[in-house]
């Protein structure tokens, strides 16, 4: 699919001649998510049983179909806290960059999905929860209560395996003054790992073209969402609502809705109206009052302080 012109739901002539001749003809034409293509082979038919007026909907990916299976809408993101952690992010104008993946959208073909993958995840939790807080997750949720937002202004950057959004490794931690320390207390230490990751989501998230809206609600899944006291940072980093889902296997089940879309209501009938009536994602925590007010003063810093890590790594540009 990186053949395809994105905005235009086109294959690239250019690529498509970079690899190889008479591709075009090969891979069909593009359609729409909810398109019938047709029945199934024979060969499954005679293989596998499959009734022979079985109908094929258009395919699409597994990050996709995940985007599907947890029935994000416009404004909404998906945040999979897992060993590495992920990013769905369901966009109207998307702004690619180098950083992360834009995708059609699986449900609606007018917009598009992002995707961002962070390295350190869980496990990076995980060390500081065994070198701050006594290996225990109830003395890491203490510490997070105990510790204000914002923290003070005390901002750090956790990358024990190289990142990939961004670049990093290593850890810098830096004070209220923006001057590099190299430590900070316990408590401060657990909540700017966690404000630190969410900053870096948010950020990274708002340069692909996200924006939180009104309507924006965070689905969270994985084993960092039940942790009621993690989810609390990641509503006040994005000022929205979070709500936890035990959908398992989001792509099998994403993809199952699709081909109920396809099949059963057509192009015509908007997807959120083809999954209402599916289980409904459980409200876990709301921001905190007041917490719009102290992001919108630390992301920018936290944006900046990126870059000069950056720019120290990689030296200045030529």
């Amino acid at each position: 699919m990186n053949l395809l012109q994105i905005c235009d739901k086109v294959w690239s002539q250019a690529c498509l001649s970079a690899c190889a001749p008479d591709l075009e003809e090969k891979l069909g034409r593009p359609v729409p998510s909810s398109s019938v293509l047709g029945t199934i082979s024979s060969y499954y038919v005679q293989r596998y049983g499959f009734h022979p007026g079985c109908q094929v909907v258009a395919f699409t990916g597994d990050n996709p179909a995940s985007l599907a299976g947890m029935r994000l809408e416009e404004g909404d993101i998906a945040v999979s806290l897992g060993t590495s952690d992920t990013l769905f992010l369901w966009l109207r104008e998307p702004t690619p960059s180098l950083e992360g993946h834009i995708f059609c959208n699986p449900v609606d073909p007018q917009h598009y999905m992002a995707l961002l993958c962070f390295k350190n995840g869980s496990l990076m939790r995980e060390r500081i929860r065994d070198e701050s807080a006594s290996c225990s997750w109830s003395e890491f949720s203490k510490a997070l209560r105990a510790t204000e937002m914002g923290n003070g202004g005390n901002l750090g950057f956790y990358f024990d395996v190289m990142e990939i959004t961004p670049e990093i490794i290593g850890r810098h931690r830096f004070n209220a003054e923006n001057c590099e320390v190299s430590a900070f207390p316990r408590d401060v230490e657990i909540r700017a790992l966690i404000e630190g990751q969410f900053m870096a989501k948010r950020i990274h998230a708002e340069g692909l073209g996200y924006r939180v809206m009104p309507k924006t609600k965070i689905l969270a899944t994985g084993g960092a969402s039940h942790n009621r006291d993690i989810l609390q940072v990641l509503a006040d980093v994005f000022d929205a609502p979070v709500y936890v889902t035990d959908t398992a296997n989001s792509a099998c089940v994403g993809s199952a809705y699709r081909a109920f879309h396809g099949l059963a209501a057509g192009a015509a009938v908007p997807f959120a109206d083809v999954v209402k009536l599916a289980p409904q994602p459980r409200l876990a925590v709301t921001p905190t009052p007041g917490a719009a007010q102290v992001y919108e003063a630390l992301l920018p810093q936290y944006a900046k302080l990126e870059q000069r890590i950056l720019s120290q790594t990689r030296g200045p540009p030529e």
